[in-house]
């Protein structure tokens, strides 16, 4: 399935006018938007902890009353949500050189007002592809995560020793247990990480890593 196929664009500007073009506009690419008049109202329903379901991009006023969209943009920084919800700022001549230093520092990229229908569409669908490979990492990460806090102590410190290559007696050994206790623990942690062999335990766990 391509991200666009199932995303959301959410849409922050406080020129009504600007609002309703870009969701027609989206929706003339059967692509899904949510708009709000100001960066104070899209903080406002933010949930502690939330996270896309679908890749997702953001078109972001740089100017507005209230909260401003650089401040959003931090905003989003600070909750490490951008690589989550890449940022295309909209902008007037005068705030190019703002939009600029902030694609330096992370923004996915800006377009200048009046846009091009069509170029800020290709961005559009270039955000969201960023955003569904970088949810599918979390969601990744995430999984492996959750196997391991399935583990009990024990089954964890046979998949530290299994991980470091060492053979069931010398586990045996530094725990201090059986042969067929370790045994035991050692195919209990392949079943829960569902993996098959030490090496695609390692794998699975440095990739884990990797995302961090």
């Amino acid at each position: 399935m391509q991200p666009t196929q199932n995303a959301q664009i959410f849409i922050i500007d406080d020129d009504a006018g600007v609002r309703e073009a870009l969701a027609w506009l989206l929706r003339s690419r059967r692509l899904t938007s949510q708009c709000f008049e100001s960066a104070d109202a899209f903080v406002a329903q933010w949930q502690p902890g939330w996270l896309p379901e679908q890749p997702s991009c953001m078109l972001l006023d740089v100017r507005m009353p209230g909260m401003s969209g650089l401040a959003l943009f931090e905003w989003l920084i600070e909750r490490d949500l951008l690589a989550m919800c890449p940022v295309i700022f909209l902008t007037g001549h005068a705030d190019v050189p703002t939009a600029v230093d902030a694609v330096k520092r992370g923004a996915f990229d800006f377009c200048e007002k009046p846009f091009s229908d069509n170029a800020l569409v290709d961005r559009i669908e270039l955000a969201l592809q960023r955003s569904a490979e970088v949810l599918e990492k979390v969601r990744a990460r995430m999984s492996v995560q959750a196997r391991l806090d399935d583990l009990t102590e024990r089954e964890r410190d046979v998949l530290r020793l299994v991980v470091e290559g060492l053979p069931n007696k010398l586990i045996a050994d530094q725990l201090d247990i059986s042969v067929r206790t370790v045994e035991v623990h050692r195919a209990r942690v392949f079943d829960k990480m569902a993996v098959k062999s030490a090496v695609e335990l390692a794998n699975l766990l440095r990739g884990a890593d990797k995302e961090n």
